[in-house]
């Protein structure tokens, strides 16, 4: 009978590959499993002239779009997000663990302070390679989007607005997701620890901290979502003033304007709603497969 694996014990720094794999694998499932979540919460944060696309809430977008539009148009532009989930998130777990070793959080005792500088570090460079691709998803989600392929939308949108407009909301995103990381990451770590002491071998322990851990850090950031959102998608827009939209002052700018302050909480529900699980079901694949591969 072989020797059972000891989960914990097994070296944080067994390899940047294995790392990169099991991220690529754990965005992948996160991303496809949670996406009819996240394609409403891009309809509730979209500011519509159309009564048609104005959501009271999350069952209320569920129940118009699958009966207006069909069930699929919930799954519109998941394509996207596969094709740039596996890189982006090999680069992101690698980033995190290469970064989280030579800072020193892999000692023992509390190391909140290396585990916040590798999420953060993870988040730059992930960003940079899936942001053109959330921009895509997000043009594809849409209400009434004329994009039914990845490759058609990114020729449209390359032509007609040229390359800046895959990275107008990265300054934005990096705003959201460096903290939204940092938050993550440090959560999940402390948690992990109170509920694991020992290190022993729990699955249920990466399900409960990585929900709990995602759903505070969707939630803080939602603001900065809501003006990535409106950055991404301002080319969809039949408003002049969204369309000129040209960074994050503008954005916040027009939301407040428009909705004031609950204008920042926009889609708040379906964000928390998809990180709990999505961030649940990442770690647990991630760490599942850290240890299946190096099997």
């Amino acid at each position: 009978m072989a020797e059972e694996v000891d989960y914990e014990a097994l070296p944080s720094n067994a390899g940047l590959t294995v790392n990169m794999f099991a991220g690529a694998l754990a965005g992948i499932t996160e991303h496809a499993v949670m996406f009819p979540i996240d394609s409403i919460k891009t309809r509730m944060q979209v500011f519509a002239t159309s009564p048609a696309a104005v959501y009271t809430g999350i069952g209320n977008a569920f129940t118009r779009i699958s009966s207006t539009e069909g069930m699929r148009t919930l799954w519109r532009g998941v394509s996207s997000v596969i094709i740039g989930a596996g890189p982006a998130h090999a680069v992101h777990f690698g980033m995190y663990e290469a970064v989280k070793e030579l800072a020193g959080g892999n000692s023992e005792g509390n190391q909140w302070l290396a585990t916040s500088l590798a999420g953060a570090s993870a988040t730059i460079a992930s960003d940079a390679l899936m942001n053109p691709f959330d921009v895509i998803k997000q043009r594809m989600q849409v209400h009434k989007s004329e994009f039914r392929s990845v490759f058609t939308a990114m020729q449209v949108v390359y032509h007609t607005e040229g390359p800046a407009a895959f990275y107008v909301s990265y300054p934005t995103t990096l705003m959201m997701s460096v903290p939204f990381t940092a938050v993550q990451f440090t959560v999940y770590e402390q948690i992990k620890r109170l509920l694991n002491p020992k290190g022993e071998y729990s699955p249920l322990t990466h399900i409960v901290a990585g929900g709990l851990a995602g759903g505070v850090a969707g939630g803080v950031t939602t603001p900065l979502d809501v003006a990535k959102t409106l950055l991404q998608t301002r080319g969809t827009s039949q408003d002049p003033e969204i369309r000129r939209v040209g960074g994050m002052k503008d954005a916040f700018r027009i939301i407040w304007q428009r909705d004031g302050l609950k204008g920042f909480g926009r889609g708040m529900s379906p964000r928390v709603l998809t990180h709990m699980p999505s961030n649940a079901l990442c770690w647990l694949s991630y760490e599942f497969f850290k240890v299946a591969i190096r099997e």
